[in-house]
């Protein structure tokens, strides 16, 4: 079974391949509708206060306005990837890119947190037509010897747009208003409609078999259910009736759709025997792990800059931004090196890199240290992440057959959503379970409202040790180092799942083949560059 086909010579409606100009302008216009997708997953975690003040909104209803969004992507991607492969893939992104912008409007003039949450879930929608389908258009479009530099642009964005988007929606929201976040993922959807419209080429798969229309709602239960779990398994509790209703579904949905897949075979939306294939199962989990770090990553930083350094949310956004960058240039950089050493050699390297990172801040974090002593760990991870992302993405997009693209690239933004769930998940846990115990036994002489108070967390801790009287210095710094010891858990923890993969991947990863170098008119390598 052959699956890494060679991309067609022509487009729908008989246009030949496009040339190197023409390529810039495709990987330009889907790379900033991809910016737009990714700036909405994190723009509205700097504005949850505002959000809750003007809706007279819970802090629940204010996570769900946030959550519901990623729930509605990851849910829709592999169905409306596998759809864009048949009825075309600019026919999709325009649908898309038309859905999202309308749903952007309609949130920043949201006067209810209802609509809000309405124009939230259309956003999700579109965002799940936009996604796989700017990937898919690069692997169908681009030819053999220039993918892996225009996949390598897409990543970057994908995997440091987001702390880019942060950077500007707390910029936005500390000089202006928080409505104005939505400002940005508007014009660049104005952009990117345009230019498609005007620019992209379609190209769209025929097949012999009738859409899997079980195997899309299978999986769409699937994925909430389990997606659901990992968001508000923390808030809820592990073992409250929903959180384990909705695993139970999950799983036998998943089941179940893996069932049907098989009993499909060729009909089948994703075919899982492919997943016997290193290049799929290496790179789908080392996008897992990797997008998972870097979400844990985002629970340790911010509450350290914060509650620890007593930074501003945009203080503690440009903190992160050197993590953002070095993880973009390296994704940039990443083909090379593969064209040079291999996809495996590269991917080891990341991976080590990205562990050698937690070590570092596991080792040098303290409360007294303050930003500079972590910043090695943070440039390491940002290094590793984006040397590991690049082949992993080709790897899997190689993996599936021609007309199979936007299914490929489903799977792989899928991967990405579930990776980011479970590491915040996983690695907030660690370290709300290390700061608990580290601060039990250091919250002797003050009331027990206030020591229950600190034990919720460090951000908690410093809101209430004013009201400690003499004993207010004590707890703030019990608090801190507490959490401190906590990030170092959930470091070495990272570190231990990070030396893990790298063993997998040194043994099972994708064949060590360098593949062809880019020519010097890399339409990708101008992109990036500009």
């Amino acid at each position: 079974m052959s699956t890494n086909q060679p991309v067609p010579a022509t487009q729908a409606g008989g246009r030949g391949a496009p040339d190197a100009r023409q390529l810039r302008t495709i990987l330009t216009t889907v790379s900033i509708a991809l910016m737009a997708v990714i700036a909405s997953v994190t723009g509205l975690n700097v504005a949850q206060t505002h959000m809750a003040v003007e809706f007279a909104a819970s802090q629940s209803t204010v996570l769900w306005i946030i959550n519901i969004y990623t729930l509605a992507l990851a849910a829709l991607l592999l169905p409306l990837g596998a759809l864009g492969d048949r009825l075309g893939r600019k026919p999709m992104l325009v649908a898309g890119l038309s859905v999202f912008g309308i749903a952007t409007v309609v949130a920043g003039l949201a006067p209810t947190a209802e609509v809000m949450l309405a124009a939230r879930v259309a956003s999700g929608i579109g965002a799940a037509m936009i996604m796989p389908i700017t990937l898919a258009i690069i692997t169908s479009t681009f030819p053999e010897e220039q993918r892996g530099k225009a996949i390598g642009v897409w990543t970057g964005i994908a995997g440091g747009g987001g702390i880019l988007g942060m950077f500007l929606s707390a910029l936005l929201v500390d000089v202006a208003d928080w409505r104005w976040l939505f400002v940005l993922p508007a014009v660049l959807v104005l952009v990117a409609l345009a230019m498609t419209l005007k620019l992209v080429p379609n190209s769209r798969e025929t097949s012999a078999h009738r859409f899997d229309t079980v195997g899309a709602l299978v999986s769409i239960i699937a994925v909430v259910g389990l997606i659901f779990v990992l968001q508000e398994g923390p808030e809820r509790g592990w073992t409250a009736p929903e959180t384990l209703i909705s695993l139970t579904v999950g799983l036998i949905a998943t089941i179940g759709f893996v069932a049907w897949e098989l009993h499909r075979r060729d009909a089948s939306m994703l075919d899982v025997r492919l997943f016997r294939e290193r290049g799929l199962s290496g790179g789908s989990i080392t996008l897992l792990v990797v997008f998972g770090v870097q979400a844990g990553i985002g629970v340790v930083l911010f509450p350290f800059f914060q509650a620890v350094l007593g930074w501003s949310g945009l203080l503690s956004t440009v903190a992160i931004m050197p993590m953002a960058l070095a993880m973009m240039m390296a994704s940039g950089l990443a083909p090379k090196l593969a064209a040079g050493i291999g996809a495996r050699s590269t991917m080891v390297v990341g991976i080590a890199l990205a562990g050698v990172g937690m070590a570092l801040m596991a080792l040098f974090v303290s409360v007294s240290g303050g930003y500079l002593p972590v910043l090695p760990g943070l440039l390491a991870m940002g290094v590793g992440m984006g040397l590991s992302m690049t082949p992993s993405t080709e790897a899997i997009t190689a993996s599936l057959p021609r007309e199979k693209q936007g299914v490929a690239s489903a799977l792989n933004d899928v991967t990405r959503e579930f990776g980011t769930a479970l590491g915040v998940a996983l690695l907030g846990a660690l370290v709300s379970a290390g700061y608990r115990n580290a601060i039990d036994d250091k919250l002797h002489g003050i009331s027990q409202g206030a020591a229950d108070t600190a034990r919720e967390g460090v951000a908690n801790a410093v809101e209430v040790a004013g009201s400690t009287g003499p004993h207010a210095p004590d707890v703030l710094h019990a608090a801190q180092q507490s959490f401190v010891d906590g990030w170092q858990q959930a470091m070495w923890a990272g570190s231990v799942i990070m030396g893990a993969l790298f063993i997998y991947i040194a043994l099972r990863g994708p064949k060590n083949t360098p593949s062809a170098v880019a020519d010097e008119t890399d339409p990708a390598e101008a992109v990036s560059a500009g």
